[in-house]
């Protein structure tokens, strides 16, 4: 639709696909600096060596589960649209916009560690579903969101979806809530442990923190994600680590006494 003589994009829209170009151009931004040795968790020879997948496949199948998210998210849209019309009316303010991203915040961290726990204690659904993203064993940015196309819809979708509409945001909101937490979900398998990265400075749960998760010693431990480690300290499933230099550059989250 054209106003003034420009082309005005929806928020419905903005809420499906900037999500998906914030995936891939942060992820890219990552890629530009994987040359980075003396910041790598893992040395890009491991990186080829010890993971189980080809990046095309990856590539394959991040695509896949964004096709599904953005579906759900125009339906999703397109359910909600008289209470948005309704909540237009309405200006809302700065104290209820934080409230309504630290709902959804909370929403999203408890739906995935549950289910992200349970996908690594049930045998059947790790061996036949969640086992996919362990193919990664040593993390890189544009893989954060390879996993079985079940399970992309229960952990990601659905608890996108329900983070939503729990929290009772806006379309427009949720244009910047899920940016948000793409960049953050993708920072978290990004396996560079920049200088100055806010991520590290604020959230606990963290690029060498997922790292940990990912490595064979870790995989019952630090399942938090994407925000906050607070259910794995609370149910015991936290792995404490410390980064230590690892022999021919870079870092090593290596796990220690609690």
């Amino acid at each position: 639709m054209k106003m003034g003589g420009s082309l005005e994009v929806s928020d419905e829209v903005l809420g499906t696909f900037a999500p998906i170009i914030v995936y891939w151009v942060y992820s890219g931004i990552y890629v530009l600096m994987g040359s980075l040795d003396k910041y790598r968790l893992h040395s890009r020879k491991d990186e080829d060596e010890k993971n189980l997948v080809s990046k095309s496949t990856v590539i394959k199948g991040v695509i896949l589960q964004q096709t599904v998210q953005a579906i759900v998210a125009i339906i999703l849209f397109a359910v909600t649209a008289s209470a948005d019309e309704a909540s237009k009316e309405q200006r809302t303010s700065l104290i209820v916009l934080i409230c309504q991203v630290i709902v959804a915040m909370i929403v999203l961290d408890t739906w995935q560690y549950f289910m992200h726990r349970y996908m690594h204690h049930n045998k059947f659904l790790y061996r036949h579903i969640h086992s996919q993203h362990h193919r990664l064993v040593v993390p890189y940015a544009y893989g954060a969101l390879y996993n079985h196309p079940l399970e992309g819809l229960l952990l990601d979708t659905i608890g996108g979806a329900l983070s939503f509409l729990v929290s009772g945001m806006s379309p427009r909101t949720s244009i910047f809530f899920f940016s948000f937490a793409t960049i953050k979900t993708v920072d978290d398998h990004c396996g560079l442990w920049l200088p100055g990265n806010l991520f590290h400075t604020f959230f606990q749960n963290n690029t060498a923190y997922h790292d940990v998760h990912h490595q064979l010693y870790g995989s019952k431990y630090n399942f938090s994600q994407p925000f906050f480690s607070w259910w794995d300290r609370i149910l015991g499933t936290h792995m404490p680590y410390s980064l230590e230099p690892r022999e021919g550059g870079g870092f090593e989250a290596r796990p220690k006494d609690d």
